[in-house]
């Protein structure tokens, strides 16, 4: 055993922090009888294990040890009992292999120098809600394929090389599917087809909440994946980009009974999970275990962490996975307020942080709408935006109304919230891509190995007529259409629209609707598509850039009769009896000086309307048309397009967009 200068060292901060040299270490374990600090040297042999005494290296259910003068840098754990080596919570670091498809844990932490890092004067962006455009993407997935052409496939840095892409298509905020440290390994599950393993690709399976993840960086030194890290953040930040996290904190990697002891279970089964004698793991989260996330450590843990992404990482948000089971207590019930949930909406480091909730859990808990509804802190992910933005435009009757709310920010949800209290989106990771929510009625997830049993067999999609592949020019055209259709309603509502990544060039997974398990092209972002469907791809980009360049399209407060009108066939008359499946209204700025006129038409025919007397008594002139093909769907300079009469034919599963400038 190597001797080290020691002393009691102290109980809080939890983790790893500095003083100088000296290395204080603090760990939450209050059922420990004997505990030993285990310290490794980089290529993991043991370089000396230090047995803590309870009488000075406990201060109550907290041990604690300091050690000066350590020749780092060293990989650490801690072992219970006598027991399993278990990994620090706290750990800002795993020493986890960093080749894709090579996890061989070891359960080791680590620990570095001081390794500064050059942040250039950064500041946070501070982009306000009304004018976030997000992108929803996957680290591995956006890079991965050869069509990138980068020089670091499938990491961090590859997302680094993609920024001027990423600045082209007009986002302004990336949401990271996770970037904590997971093991991709652990799936049982193989390809019934190849009899190849599958793999846990999007990463919901978190082992370390501190630490990113090391087969996501380009390099294999100690602190390496933590610097590229920063790097993306610093280098999105200076092209105007925000980074939010998608993070899990519903549950962890360690699985129920069957799965591995690495080292929330081994140090507080019961702090840390919603676990009984009798019941084993209470599962709220669908993946084996739940978090106990409203006991005071599992709170402390959790703002700690969240402030240091914030702090350290210098990111902008963070989207919570399965939010609502923050509301679940001790024994999984639901709370009538949830003490995580204010703990965060009240921290005042986290106070211009951008806080997201899916606000739902796996097994019925839906809170949207009211999910912290005390005062306009969270967004909320708005299922109900989706399903009936995907019925309506799909033909389905009966929905006029409901549309009209959705596009008009979920008042009825969100209340004395505003607009932006909605993160509006069509499709996200999990369920079809836009291209086969025009392909495909039913989900096709045989390749997940679990008979197509796996994923949502509920989802408010139309194939067009033919399921699948086909090369019927007519149903292609038409599904063209609806891609435009949906992406034109998600740019013109007022809340915040999410992306999702491939749909802009019409990425397709075949009809599988529950992609986790697969690293190939059913995930990956193909480049080369781009210009074979540069069509929809110009479509899509321009009609973010309307949405930037609108005013009317990004309110901050909900519509009142001052600035929206509500039409039908005939200009002033909606008809809401009749609950068709035509919509029309014109937004109009308070002086009048600029209005739009927005009308959809979901019927299988077409139909005629009255265009309404311009609010700004210049003419209207056409902006978007998504029955015309490229490039008469979108007129970058309508002035050159002026609306000939006031009636128009609009044809089967249409939308349309007019605009009228009053000159100052």
């Amino acid at each position: 055993m190597r001797a080290f200068d020691t002393n009691k060292g102290t109980p809080y901060p939890f983790g790893i922090t500095s003083v100088g040299r000296w290395k204080n270490f603090a760990l939450f374990c209050p059922k420990a009888i004997t505990l030993t600090l285990c310290l490794f040297q980089l290529d993991k042999t043991s370089l000396c294990e230090i047995k803590l005494d309870p009488l000075q290296n406990k201060t109550g259910d907290v041990w604690h040890i300091a050690l000066n003068n350590l020749p780092l840098p060293l990989w650490y754990a801690y072992r219970v009992d006598e027991n399993l080596l278990l990994m620090d919570p706290y750990a800002k670091g795993t020493s986890s292999n960093h080749e894709w498809g090579k996890f061989h844990h070891h359960a080791l932490g680590e620990i570095c120098g001081e390794n500064s890092f050059d942040w250039e004067n950064e500041i946070p962006l501070n982009i306000p809600l009304n004018e976030l455009i997000i992108y929803e993407m996957h680290v591995r997935a956006f890079t991965a394929h050869q069509s990138s052409q980068v020089l670091n496939p499938g990491t961090f840095l590859g997302l680094v090389e993609k920024i001027p892409y990423l600045k082209n298509l007009g986002i302004n905020a990336v949401e990271l599917l996770p970037i904590h440290e997971f093991n991709e390994t652990d799936c049982p599950l193989q390809n019934p087809k190849t009899q190849r393993p599958l793999c846990n690709f999007w990463g919901y399976s978190t082992l370390n909440f501190f630490a990113p993840m090391n087969r996501y960086a380009s390099s294999n030194t100690t602190d390496s994946t933590s610097q590229q890290f920063k790097q993306v953040v610093k280098e999105f930040h200076k092209h105007g980009i925000e980074v939010i996290l998608d993070v899990v904190f519903n549950h962890t990697g360690e699985g129920n009974e069957k799965g591995p002891t690495l080292s929330f279970k081994g140090l507080a089964n019961s702090t840390y999970y919603i676990y009984s004698q009798q019941e084993g793991y209470y599962n709220y989260s669908g993946c084996g275990n739940t978090l106990n996330c409203n006991d005071p450590v599992v709170i402390q843990m959790i703002l700690d962490c969240l402030r240091y992404w914030v702090v350290e990482m210098h990111v902008d948000g963070f989207r919570f996975d399965l939010a609502s089971n923050f509301y679940r207590g001790s024994s999984g019930q639901v709370l009538p307020f949830s003490p995580l949930i204010t703990a965060i909406s009240l921290d005042p480091i986290l106070a211009n942080i951008k806080l997201i909730a899916e606000p739902w859990d796996a097994v019925g808990l839906y809170q949207l709408g009211d999910f912290y509804s005390e005062a306009v802190r969270w967004n909320e992910w708005n299922g109900r935006y989706r399903d009936t933005i995907r019925r309506f435009i799909k033909g389905n009757p009966g929905l006029k109304g409901e549309l009209a709310t959705c596009l008009s920010g979920s008042q009825d949800l969100f209340r004395n919230r505003t607009p932006t209290s909605s993160i509006n989106f069509v499709t996200a990771h999990d369920g079809f891509s836009l291209a086969d929510l025009v392909a495909y009625n039913h989900k096709h997830n045989i390749v997940n190995g679990e008979n197509n049993h796996d994923g949502s067999s509920f989802n408010d999609s139309w194939n067009c007529g033919v399921e699948g592949f086909t090369t019927d020019k007519a149903i292609l055209a038409l599904r063209m259409r609806q891609m435009r259709n949906f992406h034109l309603a998600l740019m013109i509502s007022q809340g915040v629209p999410m992306l999702h990544m491939g749909d802009e060039y019409g990425h397709t997974k075949k009809g599988n609707n529950n992609t986790w398990c697969q690293d190939n092209e059913l995930n990956w972002f193909l480049w080369d598509k781009i210009k074979e469907n540069n069509a929809f791809y110009r479509f899509y980009r321009l009609m973010i850039a309307f949405r930037k360049q609108q005013p009317l399209l990004r309110q901050a407060a909900f519509l009142t009769d001052q600035n929206i009108e509500w039409h039908g066939s005939f200009a002033g008359k909606p008809c809401w009896e009749q609950q068709d499946s035509l919509l029309a209204f014109v937004l109009k700025s308070p002086d009048n000086k600029e209005a739009l006129y927005i009308a959809f038409n979901a019927h299988d025919y077409s139909k005629t309307v009255q265009i309404p007397k311009s609010p700004t008594a210049t003419p209207w002139f056409w902006v978007a048309n998504t029955a015309e093909p490229s490039p008469g769907d979108f007129n970058e300079f309508p002035e050159k397009f002026p609306v000939a009469s006031e009636n128009h034919l609009l044809k089967a599963y249409t939308s349309i967009i007019l605009i009228t400038r009053r000159s100052t």
